[in-house]
């Protein structure tokens, strides 16, 4: 049997998609974050349900690929991480939206 077009367009979409965005933690990570100027850890983990291990692995994974910026400071003798987008994660996370939403578009 031979594919449709159409079915051979989605697959190739899909199949561009950043794997490192796609990845349904570090996604709600950047799902949030697109949407705020910074977030600290406490906030970020609450919003994307993960817990503090898992949030500090995958913001490190998107750090290391320049799709965040981590930065740890003192306020008034306490911990805190702020974490926020850069713009290459911008053009990331806009790239897989658009990826996406091409996908389901040529869905019938």
């Amino acid at each position: 049997m031979k594919k449709s077009e159409p079915d051979q367009d989605i697959s190739r979409t899909l199949a561009d998609l950043d794997r490192l965005v796609h990845e349904p933690a570090r996604l709600s990570i950047l799902a949030v974050l697109s949407v705020v100027e910074s977030a600290d850890f406490v906030f970020l983990m609450r919003q994307t349900g993960l817990t503090s291990g898992n949030l500090s692995t995958h913001a490190s994974k998107l750090e290391s690929a320049g799709y965040i910026e981590i930065k740890k400071e003192f306020v008034d003798k306490i911990p805190r991480t702020l974490i926020m987008l850069t713009s290459g994660g911008k053009e990331a996370f806009e790239a897989y939206r658009k990826n996406v939403l091409k996908a389901l578009g040529k869905i019938k």
